[in-house]
């Protein structure tokens, strides 16, 4: 083959050239129920159709996004908005049609105008201009439409989609605390690549339209007669060096048209730039493939590697391939991409052990059933998910049966270093039947390969979740893999092979309790999570605050076990704010364990940990890190402490502190230091130790000598510092003896703290930051110290990115938290930081450009006594 390579200079000018404008018609899509609109599409899809009645639609978005948008029916995940008889079960079952009109950009003439649907649920049929021009089916695949022939450019198109719901949408349990959270899932499953957690989970209510509609995004764009398709960029490092990278590079060019077609196909990404002169026969396709074997500028010197979170820096290099003809662009493809290398095992064990770049990673991370209930899921808002994720010290999620499948989501995995184990869309075998069409869901199967295995951030493929597929889905999946991915590996199963194993808990336990394993690989764990008081009271209406009843039980806690384990632990509940007091406690203290049990033996067994779940899909009281409305609640900053890449921590099952070195290189001349308080401030037992720890493992540094005199509830804090004096990670835990009992109601009795506080105030570009000194200056301890922010008026500023919270002091301890959020989300008001905590009291600080109060409405003395009932199941709505 004749291949040139082109010096740096060129690649910079190679692409020069602008293709033909892409449109994305987002605005005057209209909406209607097709049962109400006798004419065909080939009407609907004529330019000035009348669509009076139509409803403004939201695309991207789903059906019943459009009839919320429009006040047609309440938003679902408030209070019970989403029973049946405000919200109706019909919905599913219901054709619905979309239309909009677009003007064909006149750049368009003499060019193949094409339209892409990225994603619609669950079939469509599209006319444009009265012509039907084809049909998709199944969530995940794509609808990519060649419209030359019904449109002109320079004239205004009319697009007329019909969209069907998937043919079993089944009939959920509802949730109530009568019957409790029931089965999950059903027949739903039948219809394979769709969101069958929609049909109801036991953290997610049916939603009553299933997610049908235009769920992703729709653009226009043109080419010449050639097009390029399908890129796949795969790297390999000669490990242990990584001084050099071999990047090869295949992509598929195609002539669309009746004639034979010649040009170049072009690349460039860094520095780095290739070409290969292509002829193509009529309506022929030919694989390229660029390899550093015969291009030696593919061997690339010095590359920027791509890291997991905590382990080096997201590197990212952007490939442009061009088709020209006579110097002018037929087609182009971008994307970004990672040079890093993957592995799954190390010579000692066959269990699944990541390692990125020959560098072993302790896998850390969340489970997301799915991004959002409704499918609303604007960039800003993922962005802030996985943000929070990185904040938390996470390196993966798990895409829990594919439900959470965009190319945002990868791309901001990408961007913020969470690796992906990326499943496709069969649940456990007993949550519903296996695919009715095999054919439909292996192509939405290979759709989402061919689309996303560019994102360095995804490392595997797994077939199913808690089962394996049957054998034509893992025959089938084999055959894929080999063809589409030479590198990654397959898991047909979540819970099995591999040493990998699913199966909880899912509930809050005692810290102790965590510590007790034997899988290497989990991937699913959890406990209750219960959200700030704030967030509560904004996910129900006011009435339903001081009582666990039907509206709770929407919100996945219809159990009295939860309510019942805190006032044994803790003490009984006084009231709703009592609850949530008390209840962070209990979300530090086993989200933190959830870590720390699995840190305590790192690669030995334990190679990964991910909770069910860290991301809500609905307001809930369960399996999250933050709430639905983006607030975080303790367990975030527990996770963020127990997940830190050097970590001390206290081993609450054996008593012994231990060092927890993630990174590649030894821990030299460190210093820890042990500090036990009484209930009432006093220190009675302080210890020093001299620390080397290696990487990739748990440092023993003894077991604790616990005081004789100590208080039945006591505090332990642990703080490591570097050869330098450096503070590398400090700890604090409430405990009692011996480890693992259950009585800690003596915290009750511990005095109320008054903090005092500084704000200072700065502004980084478009980011109002806030840094919050808070000062201990007294002789006793401040357990769980929690700052919000909020507009002078009162409301809540989200979302928020907080340094640390829930921060407990000891005697004349100061502690410095860093608060983020965007001026806009202040709405020109002064910031006003509030703050409460299980003892903590404040002195309210104002300065000109911010103030600190205390949070009053947060006071479990701001609120009557209730006792936070559960009603008898026989008072409840069925």
């Amino acid at each position: 083959m004749n291949r040139s390579f082109l010096p740096a200079i060129v690649a910079l000018l190679l692409f020069s050239q602008t293709l033909f404008a892409q449109v994305t018609p987002t605005a005057n899509w209209q909406l209607q129920d097709a049962s109400k609109v006798p004419q065909p599409g080939a009407a609907i899809a004529q330019p000035g159709f009348s669509a009076n009645g139509w409803y403004p639609a939201v695309v991207p978005g789903t059906v019943l996004t459009t009839l919320v948008h429009n006040n047609v029916y309440p938003e679902p995940l408030y209070g019970e908005n989403n029973r049946p008889d405000r919200i109706p079960e019909s919905l599913c079952r219901t054709n619905w049609w979309y239309r909009t009109e677009i003007k064909i950009p006149s750049s368009y003439k003499n060019k193949n105008s094409w339209l892409h649907f990225n994603g619609i649920n669950y079939a469509a049929r599209v006319w444009v201009n009265g012509k039907n021009i084809g049909e998709i089916r199944g969530a995940f695949a794509r609808g990519i439409f060649d419209i030359t022939s019904a449109v002109k450019p320079g004239e205004t198109a009319a697009i007329a989609v019909l969209v069907s719901p998937q043919p079993n949408p089944g009939e959920p349990h509802e949730h109530t605390i009568a019957q409790g959270m029931g089965k999950n899932g059903g027949i739903t499953a039948m219809d394979g690549p769709t969101f069958l957690c929609s049909m109801g989970w036991d953290w997610i209510p049916a939603i009553r339209d299933r997610n049908t509609g235009i769920w992703q995004s729709v653009y226009l764009n043109a080419t010449g007669p050639v097009l390029v398709k399908d890129p796949l960029v795969t790297t390999d490092l000669p490990l242990p060096a990584l001084n050099t990278a071999d990047v090869k590079i295949a992509a598929t060019v195609q002539n669309i048209t009746d004639q034979p077609q010649q040009g170049i196909l072009k690349g460039a990404f860094g520095n780095v730039a290739f070409s290969e002169p292509v002829q193509l026969p009529p309506h022929s396709s030919k694989r390229i493939t660029f390899d550093p074997a015969t291009l030696p500028q593919l061997k690339v010197k010095q590359p920027k590697l791509w890291w997991p979170n905590g382990y080096g820096p997201q590197n990212l290099y952007t490939l442009q391939l061009q088709f020209n003809i006579q110097d002018k662009v037929s087609d182009e493809q971008q994307l970004d991409f990672g040079i890093r290398e993957i592995s799954y095992t190390t010579p000692s064990s066959e269990d699944l052990t990541i390692s990125v770049n020959g560098v072993k990673v302790f896998c850390k991370g969340g489970n997301w059933g799915m991004d959002e209930a409704m499918k609303r899921i604007p960039k800003e808002r993922l962005e802030t998910q996985i943000r929070m994720h990185q904040q938390a010290h996470y390196n993966i999620i798990r895409n829990w049966v594919g439900q959470s499948t965009s190319e945002d989501l990868y791309a901001l995995c990408d961007k913020y270093g969470l690796m992906i184990w990326d499943e496709f869309f069969q649940p456990n075998p007993s949550d519903g039947p296996n695919p009715a069409d095999i054919n439909l869901y292996l192509a939405n199967v290979r759709e989402k390969m061919l689309r996303f295995r560019n994102h360095p951030s995804i490392i595997l493929w797994c077939a199913r979740n808690e089962g394996n597929p049957p054998k034509v889905i893992d025959d089938s999946l084999r055959n894929i893999m080999a063809e589409l991915e030479p590198l990654r590996l397959y898991q047909p199963s979540s819970t099995s092979g591999r040493g990998v194993h699913s199966g909880g808990p899912y509930y809050t336990r005692k810290p102790a309790e965590y510590y007790v394993f034997t899988e290497s690989f989990k991937t699913e764990i959890g406990s209750f999570s219960i959200p700030t008081l704030e967030s509560v009271q904004g996910m129900m209406p006011q009435q339903n605050w001081e009582v666990i009843n039907d509206d709770w039980a929407e919100h996945d806690l219809a159990t009295k076990y939860y309510r019942n384990m805190i006032a044994k632990r803790f003490g009984e509940v006084a009231n709703l704010a009592d609850f949530v007091r008390k209840s962070q406690l209990a979300n530090y203290e086993s989200y933190r364990a959830m870590y720390e049990g699995r840190n305590a033996k790192m690669f030995n067994p334990s190679t990964g940990v991910i909770t069910w779940m860290s991301n809500p899909a609905q307001p809930s009281f369960v399996w999250q890190l933050y709430h639905h409305d983006l607030e975080p609640n303790a367990a975030l900053f527990a996770v963020q402490k127990a997940c830190e890449p050097i970590h001390i921590q206290l081993n609450e099952k054996e008593g012994n502190i231990q060092v927890i070195n993630n990174g590649p290189a030894t821990l030299k001349n460190a210093r820890a230091h042990l500090t036990i308080f009484n209930t009432d401030g006093t220190a009675v037992l302080k210890q020093d130790y001299n620390v080397t720890a290696l990487p990739a493992v748990a440092t023993d540094l003894g077991l604790v000598q616990w005081p004789a005199d100590l208080s039945p509830v006591h505090f332990v804090k642990v703080t490591l510092h570097d050869a330098n004096g450096t503070l590398l990670s400090d700890n604090f835990y409430w405990n009692t003896l011996p480890l693992g009992s259950d009585q800690l109601t003596g915290l009750e009795k511990i005095p109320v703290v008054t903090l005092t506080a500084t704000v200072k105030r700065h502004q980084v570009q478009n980011n109002c930051m806030l840094e919050v000194s808070l000062h201990n200056p007294s002789t006793h301890i401040a357990v769980m110290a929690h700052l919000q922010l909020h507009r002078q008026s009162g409301d809540r500023v989200l979302p928020v990115f907080y340094s640390d919270n829930y921060v407990s002091l000891t005697p004349n301890e100061t502690k410095t938290i860093t608060i983020e959020a965007s001026e806009a989300a202040l709405q020109g008001s002064k910031p006003l930081v509030l703050v409460d905590g299980f003892n903590v009291n404040i002195k309210a600080h104002n300065d000109p450009d911010a103030a600190i109060a205390l949070n009053e409405n947060a006071q479990v003395s701001h609120w009557p006594i209730t006792h936070l009932p559960r009603p008898d199941s026989t008072t409840q709505k069925k």
